[in-house]
């Protein structure tokens, strides 16, 4: 069977929504090493390739980490139906100084598909942190338009990684209709900015929480559906939930939200697979659940302090389900796959599986 450009063979999974998976090129090179062979291709819709941004100079040229491609990662991944799409990502100045110009903007969104069709891309991932209106909603809009018009539907997918609150920036009204899918990034609540041990990304709002501000809007998965279905009227089936497959620790909180003394350089990220399991199994801290955000956290078993806020099977179970089945959203993803990796298993990864796989009884 001969294809169309920039569509792979047609998708041998059964599952009834997205699951997508965000994967990082750098994860070949971590320990223990994830990569083509270690991806279960079989339990994703779409996986999106992250590493590209945008060329220092600011001219439109891309910035492509000199181990970037992995020919391998299309090829089964179109093996076995996935489409895989380019993440391209960068920061609210460096996007807006390209976006913003329209000689740089055709520029750089010709590059995009150059490189795209060059490598058998599916599409694009459009990973902006964070359009601000008024200033970046019509060069967002302006460069979602010109990638559509370089790689027309229904041979190449776009998305584009959203906020959890939500905002004016986006442009959601005259984007929506051109992209296939946003995706909800429902993480990071916590983290070495805040001023408190918050929960990295709560299922529903725990009020227990002093300092919402820190949070909200958006704080939660079922605060972040609300914001696009009810505020924003995007579409359900447009809208994938985000799920962290990492944590945080705190190394100076000693209780949930608790107060965190200096914060900026005592909080660190730790991945599920090589950190956050082999702390729960050594027996030297403590799990817990909130019993409303219905997320776990850890502490130190000797009260000595130290605050963990990660996700587990359950709550990963929990949050997509919700997401997909309560909600009606049409998919999820995680930031990011490879962070799940023991060296043997991927227990987040298949608690999303089956989560998406049919309703709860």
């Amino acid at each position: 069977m001969e294809l169309a450009e920039g569509q792979g063979p047609v998708a041998t999974q059964q599952l009834p929504k997205r699951l997508v998976a965000d994967y990082g090129f750098w994860s070949r090179f971590q320990e223990p090493p994830y990569g083509s062979t270690q991806i279960p291709f079989e339990k994703l819709t779409h996986l999106i390739h992250a590493g590209v941004g945008v060329g220092a100079q600011l001219d439109g040229t891309l910035d492509v980490p000199a181990a970037f491609l992995e020919p391998d990662l299309i090829s089964k991944g179109h093996a076995a139906g996935v489409k895989v799409m380019l993440a391209f990502g960068g920061d609210g100045a460096t996007f807006r100084a390209v976006a913003g110009n329209p000689n740089i903007r055709e520029i750089l969104v010709g590059n995009l598909a150059a490189f795209i069709k060059a490598n058998g891309y599916d599409g694009i991932d459009i990973d902006w942190e964070f359009p601000s209106a008024p200033v970046d909603s019509q060069p967002f809009f302006e460069l979602i338009s010109a990638l559509r018009r370089v790689l027309p539907t229904p041979n190449y997918l776009i998305s584009v990684d959203v906020a959890p609150w939500g905002g004016d920036g986006y442009n959601f009204g005259s984007v929506v209709p051109i992209v296939d899918f946003l995706n909800i990034m429902m993480y990071d609540c916590a983290g070495p900015w805040t001023r408190h041990g918050h929960l990295n990304s709560p299922v529903f709002w725990d009020p227990a929480d002093p300092a919402p501000d820190e949070c909200q809007p958006g704080g939660s998965a079922n605060d972040a559906a609300n914001i696009y279905l009810n505020d924003l009227h995007v579409p359900a089936d447009k809208l994938n939930m985000g799920t962290p497959f990492y944590g945080y620790f705190y190394q100076n909180v000693s209780h949930l939200f608790g107060g965190c003394r200096n914060c900026g350089k005592t909080v660190l990220s730790e991945n599920y697979g090589t950190f956050i399991k082999s702390h729960l199994a050594q027996g030297k801290w403590r799990a817990f659940r909130d019993p409303v955000s219905l997320v776990p956290y850890m502490l130190r078993a000797d009260g000595r302090p130290g605050f963990i806020t990660y996700d587990d099977p359950a709550s990963t179970y929990a949050r997509v389900s919700y997401s997909l089945w309560t909600r009606g959203l049409g998919g999820s993803f995680m930031w990011s796959l490879d962070a799940d990796y023991d060296g043997h298993s991927q227990d987040l990864l298949e608690a999303m599986y089956s989560a998406t796989l049919q309703p709860p009884h």
